[in-house]
């Protein structure tokens, strides 16, 4: 036998990669990591292209029996991961012999872990993309988040990888847990910003929210001060991308995630610099946040950066290929 094995499926556990992109316009959502970011230097560690499908795990983590020797990389939320009772290291290229069992245990920080195994998740593509989509009940593994007895099959592995880390100067995002930790979330203004008063958006930027328990991978509901906007007419629907911010008749902001919809009609008030998308995707619910508004210029300098250190990350890890240790 070979794959996979899993004993307890957690909650919601499902196959990811980077999304479904090109079928909005039929009103299929693009999906795909909510943390693009751990997503991808998963992979990276685990020497995948980035866009292989990860499982991302949610909260409580799985038990999962490895029926082959595998190479994994897990990154995002520390969820205890360990095998034989001993911790896993996260962010780290780790080998598991087969018959290995991984489980996970009490969630240390953050919400999402990516687990990405050497030679991806041997799953058919559907609209060229392996993200599952629960509500559609297509993509990933069966269309659904993972079951008792499922046997997730790998891919072959190219080559043997040497032990290979995370650089200490590569920074993670994932926020702290303490139920009392302010989260900052950079923003720059939506196309809509004028239709609120300046008391609206200094409040806006001033106020504490906190994640509603009715949040989703298709939006996060804000509990806070409401933002009500100036008198006018109806806005007519349009596009909207992750992270939008909307404001909807209560003046409750909603952030636009991963499974959004393809277009809205509810006021736009601002947009999360996509630095700070795996940031927010890592809030629990109740958890806390402030919005620190900076320029488009800004967060296409923090993107750029970002990049940047991702393809250094990848360099270097191409030059780890090797009999493992």
């Amino acid at each position: 036998m070979s794959g996979i094995t899993v004993i307890k499926p957690g909650a919601q556990t499902q196959l990811q990669d980077r999304g479904r992109w090109g079928w909005q316009r039929y009103g299929v959502p693009v999906g795909g990591a909510m943390d693009d970011f751990s997503h991808r230097v998963a992979n990276l560690l685990a020497g995948n292209a980035e866009d292989e499908a990860t499982l991302e795990i949610l909260l409580m983590g799985p038990c999962l029996r490895f029926e082959q020797a595998a190479c994994i990389a897990l990154c995002g939320a520390d969820l205890s991961a360990q095998v034989g009772g001993e911790p896993l290291p996260m962010y780290e290229r780790v080998h598991l012999p087969a018959g290995t069992q991984l489980d996970f245990g009490k969630r240390i920080n953050g919400l999402r872990c990516y687990l990405a195994v050497q030679g991806g998740f041997a799953v058919a593509p559907v609209m060229g993309s392996r993200s599952t989509f629960v509500r559609g009940g297509f993509g990933g593994f069966a269309g659904r988040a993972l079951r008792k007895g499922d046997v997730l099959p790998i891919g072959p592995a190219p080559r043997p990888l040497a032990p290979a880390a995370l650089p200490g100067d590569l920074a993670v995002p994932v926020p702290l847990a303490a139920a009392e930790a302010v989260t900052p979330v950079r923003v720059v203004p939506g196309e809509h910003a004028h239709l609120f008063s300046a008391e609206a958006l200094a409040q806006m930027a001033a106020a504490v929210y906190r994640l509603s328990p009715q949040s989703d991978r298709m939006g996060y509901r804000l509990e806070g001060p409401a933002l009500p906007r100036l008198p006018g007419p109806e806005l007519i629907s349009e596009g909207v991308a992750f992270g939008t911010v909307q404001v909807p008749p209560d003046g409750q902001p909603i952030v636009l995630m991963a499974e959004r919809q393809s277009a809205g009609g509810y006021p736009k008030i601002a947009h999360v610099a996509s630095v700070d998308l795996p940031l927010l995707a890592q809030l629990a619910p109740k958890q806390a946040l402030r919005f620190v508004p900076i320029t488009l210029a800004e967060a296409q300098a923090l993107h750029l950066e970002r990049e940047q250190l991702l393809q250094a990350l990848q360099a270097q890890l191409i030059g780890t290929a090797g009999e493992p240790a």
